[in-house]
Parts: C-alpha cells; sequence; structure tokens
C-alpha cells in the first residue's frame, strides 16, 4: 500500500496565487479597505475580468499560433484551486475564498440541506430533474459575503455580463450576487454589454464568461480541431473587446481550469467494478476526482480496494489527508469536510473514473478534469 501523506500530486495549493485571488486583488486596486492585494495589481478605477472556461495555461501556451493576440501580452501563470471544477472554481472566484469556506467542493457534493449527491452548476440533486431553490436556499447554503457585494458596498459599479440562463440560477445567487446582472445571447451582446458596464461609473467592476471552449474541448477533446478552431474565435474576441474599451481600462483574462483528454481504455467504470463500488454507500465529484463515502465501518476497506484497483495512476487517500494537505484551504467548516467523503482519489495520468450506468454522458466525454495535473490546476492570468 503507497504511503499517503508522501505522494499527494500537489500540496497547500493556496500558497501560491490562485482564482481566488483575483477579485480580491482587483477590489484592493480600486481602494477596497480589507481586501488583499495577493497578485499586486496597480491602481485601476476601472477593471473587465473576463473568464474563459477550460483554457489552462498549458493549451494556451501550446497553441500560440491559434491565439496569437493572448499569446502577445502580458502573463503570468496561477492555479485554479482544488479541485478543478466548474463550480468549485466559480465560487472560489466569486468569493475569494478557498472551498473550505464557500463549502462548494466540487461538481457533485454530498449535501445534507438537498438529501444526498447534489449537482451545484444545475443545482438540483442528481436524478432529481426538479430545481432545488426552495430548499437548498443559495444564501443560506453559502451565506459569506461575495466580492460583488463587497464592492457594491464600496461605492463601485459591478456587473455581471453572463449567459442568459445563469441569471437567477443557484450558483449564480450563492457564489455572484451583488452584481447587476446583464444576461447575452452571443458574442455581440457580450462585447457591446461589456464595454458599456465597463463606464458606468467613476468605478466600476465588470465579469465576463465565456463557455465554448470548455464545452468543446469535452466533446471533442483539448487540442482537437474544432477547439482550436474556437481558441482563434476566442482570440479575436478578446482583442475586439480590448480596443473597444481602451486605454482606460484594465482588462485581466483567467481561467477556472485546464484539461486533458481520456481514452476509452482509460475510463475504468465504477458501475461495473466490484472491487470499486463494494461498501459505497454514495459516489460524487468527478471522473477525475472522487469523493468515496463509505457505508458506516467500511472506509477502510473502501479505501484500501481502490488503492488496489487504482495503484500509482491515482493518489487515493482520506479525508484527514486532504485536509492536513491544504487542498482544500484553512480552517474548513464543517459541512465542507462533510461534502468530501471519507475516501478522495485524485487521478494522476490519463486515468478517470466513470459511471456508465448512472452518467452515460459525462462518462462518454473525451475532456476531463478536476485533478492537479499541471495541465489541470495552472490557469492564465493575463493583463492588458
Amino acid at each position: 500500500m503507497p504511503a499517503v501523506s508522501d505522494d499527494l500530486p500537489l500540496r497547500d495549493v493556496y500558497t501560491e496565487p490562485t482564482l481566488a485571488d483575483v477579485l480580491p486583488s482587483v477590489l484592493a486596486a480600486s481602494g477596497v479597505p480589507g481586501e488583499a492585494n495577493q497578485l499586486q495589481l496597480t491602481e485601476a478605477d476601472r477593471t473587465v475580468v473576463l473568464l474563459i472556461d477550460g483554457l489552462g495555461w498549458n493549451l494556451l501556451r501550446g497553441n500560440v499560433d491559434a491565439a496569437p493576440f493572448l499569446n502577445s501580452v502580458e502573463a503570468r501563470q496561477i492555479r485554479a484551486g482544488f479541485p478543478t471544477t466548474t463550480a468549485t472554481s466559480l465560487a472560489s472566484f466569486g468569493t475569494g475564498l478557498p472551498p473550505a469556506r464557500h463549502g462548494v467542493t466540487g461538481y457533485v457534493s454530498d449535501v445534507a440541506e438537498a438529501g444526498g449527491a447534489f449537482n451545484w452548476l444545475r443545482w438540483q440533486r442528481v436524478g432529481d430533474r426538479r430545481d432545488a431553490l426552495s430548499r437548498v436556499e443559495p444564501e443560506r447554503i453559502q451565506p459569506l459575503p461575495t466580492a460583488f457585494e463587497r464592492a457594491t458596498a464600496s461605492g463601485i459599479a459591478a456587473t455581471t455580463v453572463l449567459p442568459r440562463d445563469f441569471a437567477g440560477t443557484g450558483l449564480t445567487r450563492a457564489t455572484l450576487r451583488g452584481a447587476r446582472f446583464v444576461g447575452t445571447t452571443a458574442y455581440g451582446d457580450l462585447l457591446h454589454s461589456t464595454v458599456h458596464a465597463a463606464s458606468a461609473g467613476d468605478r466600476t467592476l465588470v465579469y465576463s464568461y465565456l463557455g465554448e471552449i470548455d464545452t468543446l474541448g469535452h466533446v471533442y477533446g483539448p487540442g482537437s480541431d474544432a477547439w482550436l478552431t474556437q481558441l482563434t474565435i476566442v482570440d479575436r474576441l478578446v482583442e475586439d473587446l480590448v480596443t473597444h474599451l481602451g486605454p482606460d481600462v484594465r482588462v485581466l483574462v483567467t481561467a477556472d481550469h485546464g484539461m486533458v483528454s481520456v481514452g476509452a481504455p482509460d475510463r475504468i467504470d465504477f458501475d461495473t467494478t466490484a472491487e470499486l463500488s463494494e461498501g459505497v454507500v454514495a459516489l460524487t465529484g468527478e471522473a477525475r476526482c472522487r469523493y468515496v463515502h463509505a457505508e458506516p465501518g467500511r472506509a477502510e476497506d473502501v479505501l484500501r480496494r481502490w488503492r488496489e484497483v487504482l495503484g500509482t495512476r491515482a493518489w487515493v487517500g482520506t479525508r484527514d489527508d486532504v485536509v492536513a494537505s491544504g487542498l482544500l484551504g484553512a480552517d474548513p467548516t464543517p459541512a465542507a469536510l462533510r461534502r468530501i467523503g471519507d475516501v478522495v482519489m485524485v487521478a494522476r495520468d490519463g486515468v478517470a473514473v466513470v459511471r456508465g450506468e448512472a452518467e452515460p454522458r459525462m462518462s462518454m466525454l473525451v475532456g476531463q478534469h478536476g485533478a492537479l495535473t499541471d495541465d489541470e490546476v495552472l490557469i492564465p492570468l493575463l493583463q492588458v
């Protein structure tokens, strides 16, 4: 059995700048008291932050020809956080806090308020298509002030420019509340809405979001022809956005995670592998970062079998190991601890633990993320 304490893929994620530091640094540079400027941004009254879902640092730097503009501006790499998944990253971005504090611990978490496995993006209990907003109130499940609430309280005109479908959703209310919401339909109104919002006051903060690169990465794989074509389109859009905003607006471009390709032979199916499913009452997280909730008294047996099946292809440890490593951040709340399971699996190479029966569509995706490889955890921070 491999040693638990010495083979973690990454320790103390938050000892270096992460996505959670972006908005507090922007607020500090805009004169908001009490905010930490970990990114050491210079003073600016107007800032636009564009988040490109799925555009990891290595993917951007490895495709210069497809994104000449994005690869030409001032750049540094930061970390997404843990796990490297959209729900957790957006919560960290919107609150300026690690998952230990905001409690959004993965794509799917075992949430007591929802009565079981809960999909944060859809704000639904897994297997139940009904919206859970009435039972899982966003402002109660994540009560800490968001960066946008803190900005508004300090007199900054804060705006989120997001797809129309994001309006009023659970994750939007839990992690992005406090800003004026502007819904978009396509790139054209995203650009013009962002430009308009950037000049809406003496001090402004605008957050805009693009999700198509992530979508095509999942379906075709990062670096595929379709993915590269989309990257080129986004590169041109960002260049046009910067031109329209002009020199008086700072533009920061970042991402929520990177992505890797997982071939069919590297997908281990939990639903048909008895050694993995025996003694497990719930499996949450996602394919490259699984939270395993064991039946009472069976956690050690589950831990042993998962290590035997996955070997060196993944790190498999306990909840206590994860907390001690600092992967969640400091001082996790009791709710956050409950949501990560008794056993945790973090993929190392191209492996993924899928669910062919329970999650058929997700199990077929080529592009996956969630683990702590450089391709997944390193993200760009570009400044124009």
